[in-house]
């Protein structure tokens, strides 16, 4: 039996999967993957070439380099337009079938959301919410792209306003990692789709889970101990492997 019909029975006879994603996922969307040779931090305008990648996103350019910042995050991280591809699509209709039990995703997009699924775990944040740097006071998903100043300004107390994402130098927001770590603890099938699991402490995620298969959906193979009986690896994209799920 191929790879594809045995991921096909593991989804049709479990009702408590948990999906890992990472930037893989929405590379097909047509974002790029920030760690790639064609990535985000490889398309450097005039502007930013002085600066180290990471750096432009970081607490510190946030607060010491403010406009920089702001210039950058505009430029670059403006999803608005951005529509949910088939994998998006597929694990919302798992979810509503009641077999997919929550997506655990690196990615800030919000396309998980938009194609229509509940129970995600954004635990790097997500450009879709903002926040008022000192008085916290919430602002809509566009807020900092639709603002005409340099540098947006909170209608409250006037100090800047900031996206809910977790920049470099930051902790990962504690609700959404013990989210996802219960969710993989309780998991019986763990997907892990689009990721170089190169990132942490988010890749040591995956040693909670306790679950009878472990699917490997990744372009790279990925170094992690696999059971060579129970558990898959199939070396494709996302969108071609989901595509052939028939899921309806």
């Amino acid at each position: 039996m191929g790879s594809i019909e045995r991921l096909k029975d593991i989804i049709k006879i479990n009702e408590n999967i948990v999906f890992f994603g990472g930037a893989g996922v929405s590379t097909e969307s047509g974002i790029p993957d920030f760690r790639s040779k064609e990535g985000l931090y490889n398309q450097h305008d005039i502007q930013f070439d002085k600066y180290n990648p990471e750096y432009l996103l970081s607490r510190e350019c946030l607060y010491y380099n403010t406009k920089v910042f702001y210039e950058f995050y505009r430029q670059k991280m403006d999803t608005r337009s951005v529509e949910p591809n088939i994998t998006h699509k597929v694990l919302a209709k798992l979810e509503e079938q009641g077999k997919l039990k929550a997506i655990i995703t690196q990615n800030i997009d919000g396309l998980h959301q938009k194609a229509g699924s509940k129970s995600v775990f954004e635990i790097h944040g997500t450009t879709q919410r903002n926040y008022c740097v000192k008085c916290k006071h919430e602002f809509e998903s566009d807020y900092i792209f639709k603002s005409e100043d340099k540098i947006p300004a909170c209608t409250e107390c006037g100090r800047p306003v900031r996206p809910d994402v977790v920049l470099y130098g930051e902790k990962l927001p504690k609700k959404e990692v013990e989210g996802a770590i219960k969710a993989i603890e309780s998991a019986d099938v763990l997907i892990i789709g689009g990721t170089s699991l190169s990132v942490y402490p988010t890749a040591s995620f995956i040693s909670y889970f306790r679950g009878g298969h472990i699917v490997v959906i990744n372009k790279d193979e990925l170094n992690i101990m696999l059971n060579a009986e129970s558990d898959i690896v199939i070396l494709d994209s996302l969108g071609n492997v989901f595509n052939q799920l028939d899921i309806k």
